[in-house]
C-alpha cells in the first residue's frame, strides 16, 4: 500500500486553531501531511513567508505526521511534486465552497489523479481567519482563543511593529 500524503495548503497569516483543527483531524486520516505555506500575490502578509513556516513549525511539532514548507508555484503541481495525492481544503462556510469548487475543477484538468477534500471547520472556528486575529491584534483585543499559544506574543509583536 502507497503512502496517504496530503498537501494543506494556505497563507496561514497567521495559523488560527482553526487551521490547526483541520491539521489535527487531517494527521489522523492521512500518513503524512503537508502544511504549504503559498504565496499569493494578491494579499500583502503580515509576516513573511519564512516568518509563517517558522510559526506554523512551532505550532505542530508535536504532531510527528505534520511537515511544513513553502512554495510559490502553482499548488497542483507542487502537490504531485511532493508525491501529495490529495489537496485538503478547509470550509467554513458556503462561501468558501464557490471558490474552493472552481479551484479544485481547474486542478482536476490540470493533474487528474490528485483529489481534493474538502474539510468544515469545527463549528466553534466557522467564523475564525487570519484576518480576523490580524484586526483584533491591531485593535488590542485578546486573541487567546484564536491562535495556538505558541505564537501568541509573535502576532502581538508584529502588529506593534507596524
Amino acid at each position: 500500500m502507497s503512502t496517504r500524503i496530503a498537501l494543506y495548503p494556505g497563507s496561514f497569516d497567521p495559523i488560527t486553531l482553526g487551521h490547526l483543527n483541520i491539521i489535527r483531524r487531517a494527521a489522523r486520516v492521512f500518513d503524512k501531511i503537508i502544511v504549504c505555506v503559498m504565496v499569493n500575490s494578491s494579499k500583502t502578509p503580515l509576516f513573511t513567508l519564512e516568518e509563517r513556516v517558522e510559526l506554523i513549525e512551532r505550532t505542530v511539532s508535536r504532531l510527528g505526521n505534520v511537515e511544513v514548507e513553502s512554495s510559490d508555484g502553482l499548488l497542483v503541481k507542487h502537490a504531485k511534486e511532493v508525491g501529495a495525492n490529495v489537496i485538503i481544503k478547509g470550509l467554513r462556510a458556503v462561501s468558501d465552497f464557490d471558490w474552493e469548487f472552481q479551484m479544485a475543477l481547474a486542478n482536476k484538468v490540470i493533474e487528474p489523479e490528485i483529489e481534493t477534500l474538502f474539510m468544515t471547520s469545527s463549528s466553534k472556528y466557522t467564523y475564525l481567519s487570519s484576518t480576523v486575529v490580524r484586526e483584533m491584534a491591531r485593535h488590542d483585543a485578546s486573541i487567546d482563543e484564536f491562535v495556538p499559544r505558541e505564537i501568541i506574543q509573535d502576532i502581538l509583536n508584529k502588529v506593534n511593529q507596524k
